[in-house]
């Protein structure tokens, strides 16, 4: 599990390679979130499956989950969201060192039950940090895609 969620994290990482600032905040028309918001969600997402649904505590920078978490879009955060919006490289130093947190804080740990399972937006019961992980490697997959193409619409 840990050899996969460090993989799909290094294509995540090298999505962002080469990424401009100015230009991972650019929303493409039609669409509601941006580069920079993609990888914020990321990290979040994976806080919330790795850490949370077992009891453990979150390391979210302040502002995070009101930028970052599902259903909110850099179109409509509040100004008044505390905390600065990260650089890239602040993400990218965030996204690159979780893996490694997940996986000392959960390595013997599993195939423990939740305390509360989860029922994703899909409808998928996920009843193990392991069934999270697993769940979360599909989420990741799907917002690498999304960056994968806002470079294609806006960057080409």
């Amino acid at each position: 599990m840990f050899k996969q969620l460090e993989f799909a994290r290094s294509q995540t990482l090298k999505q962002l390679e080469g990424v401009a600032e100015d230009d991972a905040d650019r929303v493409p028309q039609l669409f509601r979130n941006s580069i920079r918001w993609n990888a914020g969600h990321i990290y979040v997402v994976t806080e919330r499956f790795a850490f949370q649904y077992i009891g453990l505590s979150l390391q979210l920078p302040e502002g995070f989950k009101e930028r970052f978490e599902r259903d909110t879009s850099p179109l409509t955060v509040s100004p008044d969201v505390p905390g600065s919006v990260p650089t890239l490289r602040e993400l990218e130093s965030l996204l690159k060192d979780q893996p490694a947190r997940i996986a000392a804080a959960l390595g013997a740990r599993l195939n423990e039950p939740l305390a509360l399972p989860f029922t994703t937006s899909a409808g998928l019961l996920l009843e193990t940090p392991a069934q999270c992980l697993s769940f979360n490697l599909y989420h990741e997959g799907m917002h690498v895609n999304a960056i994968k193409n806002y470079k294609r619409l806006l960057l080409s």
